[in-house]
């Protein structure tokens, strides 16, 4: 469909009217809480409010790599937080992230509880509080984070770009489909060439920079994103796939895509984690239930 070029824009926009396709229901062009609720507190000193989307799983796969590592200290709470149904206006959420985005967390493992919300000043301060998957050496550290914020930047014109006009918006429209195919193209092939010599995002060594563009990347050329993997022509991508798939195997990174999760194979979703024997008693329940 051709775009309407009827449209002319207002000297000064207002809000008169919901916007936003399928989150129509929960966009809004102000901050702070809707409603008064107190976020839930479990066991862990690390006390996570999130949802298994690109964002939250990054945080999950992140802690579960550092259990996985022997890092005790690493265990945590997942808390579901539905974005759907506006959890992230509740007043308690919005204390911890007053951007009222998913994921935020809440470390109580020393005198004074510190908020960190952004997943990826939750990456870091994850990495540094436990020494793990941020090298501490030059320039391989520089090399982690230069890849880490490239993520920050880019994942928007993936979700809020590609994502929303080709998946989420109420009109298929022609220019900013092309628009954002281009760019997720381009990134595409920004990480395809980087993968062609280097067995990881950063380099030789798995890192923070790796769990935080895989739930976006890796998503798309494994077809879980927006259903656009055969549209995005993403088996030309081999080095990204190649890539995506190596990580997948990782038993950490299947536990964490699970946390969180609620949509998709019943089987891959884990709402809530507060152990880890959380896994196993989902896959005796669903032995039970087979």
């Amino acid at each position: 469909m051709s775009d309407n070029t009827d449209y002319v824009p207002p000297k000064v926009w207002t809000w008169d009217k919901a916007s936003g396709g399928r989150f129509a229901n929960i966009n809004r062009p102000i901050a702070g809480p809707t409603h008064e609720k107190d976020l839930p507190v479990g066991k862990h000193p690390l006390q996570l409010y999130s949802l298994g989307t690109p964002n939250g799983i990054k945080v999950t796969v992140m802690l579960e790599e550092l259990l996985a590592a022997g890092h005790e200290g690493a265990e945590y709470d997942a808390w579901l937080i539905k974005i759907s149904d506006g959890d992230q206006f509740g007043s308690g959420f919005v204390e911890v992230n007053p951007n009222s985005k998913i994921p935020a967390l809440m470390d109580r493992s020393g005198p004074t509880a510190i908020r960190i919300f952004e997943s990826g000043a939750i990456l870091v301060h994850l990495a540094e509080k436990f020494g793990a998957f941020l090298p501490q050496e030059q320039p391989a550290r520089a090399e982690t984070l230069s890849w880490l914020f490239w993520q920050m930047g880019s994942a928007p014109f993936l979700g809020g770009g590609f994502g929303h006009f080709y998946a989420y918006a109420p009109t298929k429209l022609e220019y900013p489909i092309n628009r954002y195919a281009m760019e997720v193209k381009r990134q595409l092939d920004v990480l395809d060439r980087r993968l062609a010599d280097n067995e990881f995002i950063a380099g030789d060594v798995y890192t923070i920079a790796d769990m935080a563009i895989w739930p976006w990347y890796g998503g798309l050329v494994m077809g879980w994103q927006y259903g656009a993997a055969e549209f995005l022509a993403v088996q030309d991508y081999k080095n990204v796939v190649r890539w995506a798939v190596q990580l997948l195997a990782r038993p950490a990174v299947k536990r964490g895509r699970m946390v969180n999760r609620v949509v998709g194979d019943p089987s891959e979703q884990l709402h809530e984690r507060h152990g880890a024997g959380d896994f196993e008693t989902r896959t005796q329940a669903k032995l039970v239930g087979a």
